[in-house]
């Protein structure tokens, strides 16, 4: 499934967004793939990880996710990660650690707080090498394009 996410990381990073991919699944059943589309919309909110748990409660008719995981090639922001406690999601998994907005364990560890009403296991660092390869690719690019200007 991480192999999906990044797949549609790269997608975005083809179409100017930051390469950031998210799987919603069920058993085996896939029920969402979203890459980020902040760019493309202007909307902030629009972040992968928000959009496949958007379309994967669409798909189930239905805003809780319980008995779904969610895969993000970035450890979710603080944003994403309160998306995946408020859809009830059982697991999260993520290729890279965020240093700067990480709440899956970095700078805070939302899925584990137990002062909150739902918490979930997280498994971090699957296929961390592609996922953090892939953010510093882009980034590196956009560097020089800026610096070219």
């Amino acid at each position: 499934m991480m192999q999906l996410a990044l797949e549609a990381a790269r997608r975005a990073a083809e179409r100017g967004e930051v390469p950031v991919g998210a799987v919603v699944v069920r058993g085996r059943e896939i029920l969402a793939v979203a890459s980020n589309e902040r760019e493309t919309t202007g909307d902030p909110t629009a972040h992968a990880e928000l959009l496949a748990i958007r379309r994967a409660a669409e798909k189930l008719g239905g805003w809780r996710l319980a008995g779904c995981t969610l895969y993000s090639t970035l450890e979710p922001c603080p944003m994403c990660a309160g998306a995946a406690h408020a859809a009830r999601i059982s697991r999260l998994v993520y290729g890279a650690p965020d240093p700067k907005a990480g709440f899956a364990g970095t700078l805070h560890n939302l899925p584990g707080d137990s002062r909150l009403n739902h918490t979930f296991p997280v498994t971090p660092g699957v296929l961390q090498k592609e996922a953090a390869d892939l953010l510093q690719s882009f980034f590196r690019t956009r560097r020089k394009t800026h610096r070219n200007r």
